[in-house]
């Protein structure tokens, strides 16, 4: 209960901050709509051209960006904004405002996880949502798929966090570093199936960079393929990666350099 109370006071107080500048609300529905009109329009570009992408109709591909969507609107929301407050551009271990962190009576890496909201990241969640229930209209979904779903998409959030907080951690080895930026750019590829990428970078995607875990996975569950084992392996995955990214932290916490010292 100690652990929600707090979470529940980061959210208050991360929505104060964020509705004391009203326009940015429009700014990021603004944002939003044109992320999704420019993805709706290269598919639709794409598929104008072909029936299927590597086995993926239109429907099915269109709940894959869904996915997508859902889970960086997730990563928007909670796990990314408090990791770029540490290796983003002007971070605290850089600075020396990471004593700070560590001053405070709280578990650190649940602190840098949970502190920082950007409530506005909800929009990008409910259009992610639309998309997805626009591309299943008409589909009967099982509620055996919504369970195998549920999963494959907490699967994909864990290895989100994993990979960001891994890359965080690694900026206690060299504070210059903003592996951050690089997530961003190998994430995009997230919008597509996997299989569509040549066997070299889907062989990067799938067991360096998990995009497939992320995305391609979730959308094979909510689209009714018998993708248990690779469900279940991509949880397995994920958990590991976090406790892996978990250690890395831990060790990078010691490596960390006081400003006053």
């Amino acid at each position: 209960m100690k652990w929600l109370r707090l979470i529940r006071t980061f959210i208050v107080v991360s929505a104060r901050q964020e509705t004391a500048y009203p326009i940015n609300f429009w700014i990021s529905l603004l944002h939003a709509l044109l992320n999704l009109g420019t993805g709706v329009i290269g598919l639709g570009v794409i598929f104008s051209q072909v029936d299927t992408l590597q086995g993926w109709a239109f429907a099915d591909t269109l709940a894959l960006m869904g996915v997508f969507l859902i889970v960086s609107a997730l990563r928007g929301l909670f796990i990314g904004p408090g990791m770029e407050t540490v290796a983003g551009l002007g971070q605290e271990v850089m600075t020396g405002a990471f004593d700070f962190v560590l001053l405070r009576p709280v578990h650190t890496q649940f602190l840098i996880t949970f502190r920082t909201w950007r409530l506005f990241s909800l929009v990008d969640l409910t259009l992610g949502v639309g998309v997805l229930v626009w591309a299943m209209q008409g589909s009967q979904i099982e509620a055996a798929a919504l369970l195998l779903f549920a999963v494959a998409l907490l699967a994909a959030v864990l290895a989100v966090y994993a990979v960001l907080l891994a890359m965080t951690a690694l900026t206690f080895w060299s504070p210059g570093l903003m592996l951050g930026w690089v997530f961003d750019a190998i994430f995009q590829l997230a919008r597509y199936p996997v299989s569509i990428y040549p066997p070299w970078l889907r062989f990067l995607l799938t067991w360096c960079v998990p995009v497939g875990v992320m995305t391609t996975i979730p959308a094979q569950a909510i689209t009714g393929e018998n993708v248990l084992w690779p469900v279940m392996g991509a949880l397995g995955a994920a958990l590991a990666l976090t406790v892996g990214a978990s250690w890395l932290f831990s060790r990078g916490l010691r490596r960390y350099s006081s400003a006053s010292s």
